[in-house]
């Protein structure tokens, strides 16, 4: 007798009872457009108990959150999930939220079992396109090539910490496939001799970026996101830094500038890293 696919062979009934593994990806998304329907029930993913949040603008716990999703979903708000990759135990998110104002964003957040038990982000204004006529969301939003992830995340994490932290810009163009790159950056245009500019100071853009540690570098496929910490004119600040990588060389770039508040202002003490 064929085995059922219902069923063990010779017709032992299986255990049907089998958990139902929820889509983490899914559920952070259902979440993040929970700000805009007001629903309470994406919030039920993260562990109320456990909870650690990391922007320093929102109170400790998840019933903070509720709040601030209500809140927020008053104010007719838009959120489109731009792209979504999911690291072992973390899903991070790349995020457009129209509020009050309009924002660009990346949200990180770690699972333990089925819940979130902690979120860090960034967020900074939406500005007009490049002078490439890229803004901070277009392109690729599918991880490719995901046999490589661990490849591509030691190669950012390379980049970040030799070329950007330490500053050693004659091994930036090593990092490149020849002059190309496409850059989503507000202040930038494309090619790696604008972007090597920028980090030189010779951007003419008025702003200066420093890079002081690598906090974090999260991988799904080709897609990497590195957490950084440094200061931006002198302010403190937070960049979020999305590479898309092919045939093992930086390819295109997104990324957040965050200014990181004084302690005094904050609403958690967990910092922002």
């Amino acid at each position: 007798m064929k085995p059922d696919p219902a069923t063990g062979n010779g017709g032992e009934q299986k255990n049907l009872m089998m958990p139902v593994v929820q889509d983490r990806k899914a559920q952070i998304c259902a979440l993040l457009k929970s700000i805009e329907t007001g629903e309470p029930e994406p919030i039920a993913v993260f562990n109320q108990q456990q909870y650690i949040q990391h922007n320093p603008h929102t109170q400790e716990g998840s019933e903070g959150l509720e709040e601030l999703f209500k809140r927020l979903s008053q104010t007719s708000p838009r959120v489109n999930i731009v792209r979504a990759f999911e690291d072992g135990d973390y899903v991070f998110a790349h995020t457009e939220y129209d509020f009050v104002r309009s924002n660009i964003g990346f949200g990180v957040f770690r699972f333990e079992n089925d819940h979130v038990v902690e979120h860090w982000d960034n967020i900074q204004p939406r500005q007009d396109p490049n002078i490439s006529g890229l803004t901070l969301v277009e392109g690729p939003s599918e991880a490719t090539d995901h046999n490589l992830t661990e490849t591509n995340r030691q190669t950012v994490s390379a980049f970040v910490e030799t070329v950007l932290v330490r500053r050693q810009f004659a091994q930036l163009e090593d990092h490149f496939e020849g002059s190309e790159l496409i850059q989503h950056n507000p202040q930038l245009s494309n090619g790696v001799k604008a972007f090597r500019a920028a980090l030189e100071e010779r951007n003419g853009a008025g702003f200066t970026i420093e890079y002081t540690r690598l906090h974090r570098v999260l991988a799904e496929g080709n897609f990497v996101l590195s957490v950084s910490e440094g200061s931006r004119n002198d302010v403190h600040s937070s960049f979020y830094d999305l590479f898309r990588l092919s045939k093992g060389k930086l390819a295109e770039h997104w990324g957040t500038i965050e200014d990181i508040p004084p302690h005094s202002a904050w609403k958690n003490d967990n910092g922002k890293f």
